[in-house]
């Protein structure tokens, strides 16, 4: 009898055990459910990848192993280490990529991969980035910060002012320098960005910088560009005074105005399109910038890029990037509506392509 008892209390207490490891498991599971990184929540949807491969030529890439060290991606946004773009980011891309589609801008918003166009991209093989310059749009600070990444000065402080545009001493290789199989292999691997700004205050930054104030003593714009722009455009011929922005603007509008950029040579890109400086529509960039929030924008690409650890943006004075209507708006007052819609046809790709408003006063 004693031996009967002894057994059924440890058949009991084995099920008591067994209760225990149940409930404990249970719990696990349910703590483990209820504390789930919520970034890992449905790991089947792809984040959005920065990789580019440009369009015009179809070129397949390979699996990283197949390249050498000098073309190893090492920015975070060209890594094995996926990131997410902001939204805004990601709008901007598919914007971008839906205006390339429409036929009906095509004439704008594409463009042949030229010389011209690798003349303007800045290369740094060392962290794999490429950067289209787009002239007045604050361009001279990040060439600085590129200067830095490829060893050529320690710090953007140590950068003289005339050497950061003196391509023989500032250690910026442009794209155009390369081989065919080179070029090929970099906008395929490497990081690649670019700043945009409202296109007509842009043209309004190239006319007082170029024509007006002329800081660092371009006497070229003034003395042959000018007089050139003056003698086609100028309806008043009587008149004796400097290029007026009625005369500039009647000359980018003029469907013709290409025999007179000719002329002017690579000058000329203060105030040419984004697509024909850059080709957009051709080379898949992976961050497009924006002067209006380039204090958002500035640290997002360092760290897309991921440089953010090795140099700084420069500090941006407050207000400088803010668009400003009321000085649009003052300089094209005196302007016929005419010769502002042709004007407007010739930069409509650029307004289309980064999401800019065609200007009220051109809708009144």
């Amino acid at each position: 009898w004693l031996t009967s008892d002894n057994m059924h209390h440890q058949w009991l207490l084995l099920a008591a055990c067994f209760w225990v490891i149940f409930m404990f498991m249970v719990a696990s599971k349910f703590i483990t459910l209820t504390f789930k990184d919520p970034d890992g929540y449905g790991a089947k949807q792809e984040p959005l990848i920065l990789t580019a491969v440009t369009k015009v030529e179809e070129v397949h890439v390979p699996e990283e192993k197949h390249w050498s060290e000098e073309f190893q991606p090492t920015g975070k946004a060209l890594s094995g280490n996926l990131i997410r773009q902001p939204l805004v980011h990601m709008e901007r891309l598919e914007l971008l990529r839906n205006v390339c589609r429409d036929t009906a801008l095509r004439d704008l918003s594409h463009t042949t991969v030229s010389k011209f166009v690798l003349d303007r991209i800045f290369v740094c093989d060392k962290h794999k980035i490429l950067f289209c310059q787009t002239p007045k749009v604050g361009n001279t600070q990040w060439k600085k910060v590129l200067i830095v990444l490829n060893g050529a000065f320690s710090s953007i402080e140590e950068i003289p002012e005339n050497i950061v545009h003196d391509h023989e001493k500032n250690g910026l290789p442009r794209l155009s320098s390369f081989s065919d199989s080179e070029i090929k292999k970099r906008l395929n691997l490497y990081f690649k960005f670019f700043i945009v700004r409202d296109p007509f205050e842009r043209l309004i930054s190239a006319f007082k910088d170029k024509f007006v104030h002329n800081p660092r003593f371009e006497p070229w714009y003034r003395h042959d560009i000018a007089p050139g722009i003056i003698r086609k455009y100028r309806k008043n011929r009587t008149e004796t005074k400097g290029l007026q922005f009625e005369d500039f603007v009647r000359y980018l509008g003029d469907p013709n105005h290409r025999w007179l950029d000719v002329q002017f040579g690579d000058h000329i890109i203060h105030w040419v399109t984004y697509v024909e400086l850059c080709a957009p529509c051709e080379i898949t960039y992976s961050v497009i910038g924006h002067h209006e929030t380039l204090e958002d924008d500035a640290p997002y690409i360092l760290k897309a890029a991921g440089i953010d650890h090795l140099v700084s943006y420069p500090t941006i004075p407050p207000g400088i990037t803010v668009y400003n209507r009321t000085k649009v708006e003052r300089y094209f007052s005196g302007i016929s509506k005419r010769d502002i819609r042709r004007l407007y046809a010739r930069f409509e790709g650029d307004f289309k392509l980064f999401g800019y408003r065609e200007p009220d006063f051109l809708l009144n």
